[in-house]
Order: C-alpha cells, then structure tokens, then sequence
C-alpha cells in the first residue's frame, strides 16, 4: 500500500511542493486527454502518494519544462537524460530507466549508411528539439541536425524521405511510430551512440526537505517491489534499474 507514514509526513511538512513536469514522450510519458499517463508518470505518482503531494503533472513541451527547471525555483522536470552538463545545472534522482541513444533509418536503408563509413556523418539527423539525442549527436561528429518540437513529427519527416537518420531514445521508437500511424517495421537501427540513464531532475534551488522527501520515497519504491512492478507493466522486455542515485550540482549546501 503506498500509504503516507508518519515520518513521511513530518518530513513532507517541512517540505516545499513542487511544480511537476513532463513530456510527450510515450510510453515514458504522455498525455491522454487532460490526464498524463506513462511509466515515469505511475512511478511520479506513486512516489506523491507516499509522501502526501496532490500536486498535478502537467504535460508540456521539452523545451518549456526545460527551460522552466533551469529558471524557476521548486521545479521538477521528468524523465531527464543523465549527462556531465546537466549535473551542473539541476538535481539529477533516480534512475528510472536506462535507454540507449540510437540512429534510426527507414527500412531497407541501413545497409547503404554502412557502407558510406565515417562519410556518414555528413548526412543530416532528425532529432527532437532541445533534447540529449541532439547533443549526443553532435558529440559524436554529427554537425546537421535538424530539429523540430516532438519526437512525432520527426519521426514523419524521416518516414517522407526528408533526412535519412533520426537519433532517438530505444524506449520510445516503438511508441512514437504507432502514434503516427506506423510500426517499429519501418525502421531499422544503423547504429548506438551512446548509453542512456534517465532521472528525475529538480531545480538547483530545490530545499534540502524537499529532496530529501523524494529520495526517500524513491527508495522505498524499489525496496518494496513497487518500482519493479511499475517499470515491468510499461517496460517487460527491460530490466529495472534498482540503484537510487542523487546527483547535486557543484556549490549546493
């Protein structure tokens, strides 16, 4: 049962509530009509109701919640790819999943890409606007990157033949294409670049109670089996991350 303890709800007391956000980022997280579902968002939720937050997520866009956890205080951001810059700039919970950053090509095409060696990196990439999977990109020599607000419409402009390679999260590749009306068929891997913890993330400001309170209740999901049983129904094919890891930023008391 994941009901509010006593010590929780001491703690919780002292603690600040926090605006919540997320993505459209399936089956991580997205909204069904005014609702926001997802496996982030079952572990989000079961983590309020532990600690006693009625606090609604909301579902906006990556590039607003981004650059709200980066500029306003009591912040949550969720899910957040884990890399050396953003360490320096928020508080880094989890993980709760680990994906990999991939280069994705329509069907039939990979064999081509092989066979043009490093020359591939010239070729244009198709990524999500202001996300990990377009600096991942470039870190690894792939200077064209063409981006647009959701996962989905890059995704249609790879299917229309307008860039032959889309740099995207393994997690949601499946989802993604199914929300435009197409399958995981359609595509074919050319190639990972690079391993993917994601986190929540809470503004630099965020009190010392406040994360204290979700961490706490991050752990005590993955000790008592719920974090398992949550990550399993999204996520069946993918073994649960089971570390509770707390990253702050340099300079935090």
């Amino acid at each position: 049962m994941l009901a509010l303890s006593c010590t929780a709800c001491l703690i919780h007391a002292q603690a600040q509530e926090l605006q919540i956000l997320t993505e459209d980022w399936p089956p991580i997280s997205f909204g069904n009509g005014s609702k926001a579902e997802g496996m982030a968002v079952d572990v989000v939720r079961a983590m309020q109701a532990h600690i006693g937050s009625n606090q609604p997520i909301q579902v906006v866009p990556w590039a607003r919640g981004y650059k709200a956890l980066l500029e306003e205080p009591n912040t949550l951001l969720f899910t957040v790819g884990r890399s050396e810059e953003r360490e320096k700039l928020m508080v880094l919970l989890g993980p709760i999943a680990i994906s990999t950053t991939s280069l994705y090509t329509r069907k039939g095409n990979a064999a081509r890409l092989h066979g043009m060696g490093d020359e591939i990196q010239k070729l244009k990439v198709g990524a999500y606007r202001s996300s990990i999977f377009a600096d991942t990109a470039r870190k690894k020599g792939f200077q064209n990157i063409e981006q647009a607000p959701t996962p989905q419409i890059i995704a249609n402009m790879l299917l229309a033949k307008r860039f032959d390679l889309w740099v995207e999260g393994s997690l949601v590749v499946s989802s993604v294409l199914k929300e435009i009306g197409h399958t995981a068929d359609d595509v074919e891997k050319v190639k990972v670049l690079d391993s993917l913890e994601l986190y929540l993330a809470f503004s630099s400001s965020t009190s010392a109670a406040t994360l204290k309170v979700w961490e706490d209740a991050l752990r005590w999901l993955k000790k008592e089996g719920h974090f398992s049983r949550i990550h399993q129904k999204w996520l069946p094919n993918e073994p649960p991350p089971m570390a509770v890891i707390r990253l702050d930023p340099p300079g935090r008391p």
